[in-house]
């Protein structure tokens, strides 16, 4: 309609390309940073790959075919494998984190993202780059802080009425137990590592 229009107004009729929408990392809306289900170009490599990871098993195959260059040839020779269960999900689903990291990050980047998600998620050992935090003095009171108010101080949640709901949810560890009193206070010793959900950690330190 728009090249008809064009014509009309006595302009070049101009070329149009459409592209599908991309489901975001939900599933179910259309990819989008202010929705959260987004994954970004520019970010780390370990953050993007992980993401990837989170994908459901049925978006595989649209994420293979709308931001990868596997060939639509061998996308076919996947989608009958996956089908036939001749290869398992969480291979293809590595197969397509290593490709897009390795198209925004190079190959080295995309490996070293590959062996740290496999040593924390399925070898269970913590990240070789946790972030450190220090907790500032006003934050402490009789040498303790606040679990929620901890949480966001160390850019591990927006709010503490987020971090809130996630304690509660059990998405919480400290020293890798789980944490779900909303109301707790921990004493911050250095070295003392908090995680929220599967890929948020910082280390604290004097």
């Amino acid at each position: 309609m728009g090249r008809t229009l064009q014509k009309e107004y006595g302009q070049e009729p101009q070329i149009a390309l459409t592209m599908p929408l991309l489901e975001g990392l939900d599933g179910v809306q259309k990819m989008s940073k202010s929705l959260g289900n987004y994954v970004g170009i520019n970010e780390p490599p370990q953050e993007m790959y992980g993401k990837l990871m989170s994908l459901s098993d049925n978006l595989m195959e649209r994420y293979f075919e709308l931001v990868t260059p596997v060939p639509l040839e061998e996308l076919r020779r996947i989608k009958a494998a996956l089908a036939a269960g001749a290869v398992h999900p969480r291979d293809l689903k590595m197969r397509l984190a290593r490709t897009v990291v390795e198209t925004y990050h190079g190959p080295d980047a995309a490996g070293a993202a590959e062996r740290e998600f496999k040593n924390v998620f399925q070898e269970r050992e913590l990240p070789s780059d946790i972030p450190a935090f220090r907790v500032p003095r006003e934050a402490l009171e009789n040498g303790r802080v606040w679990l929620p108010r901890l949480l966001v101080l160390a850019g591990l949640a927006p709010s503490t009425s987020e971090a809130r709901r996630l304690i509660k949810q059990g998405g919480v560890k400290v020293d890798i137990v789980r944490i779900d009193d909303s109301n707790a206070e921990i004493e911050p010793r250095p070295g003392t590592v908090i995680q929220v959900g599967r890929r948020k950690f910082a280390r604290l330190e004097e």
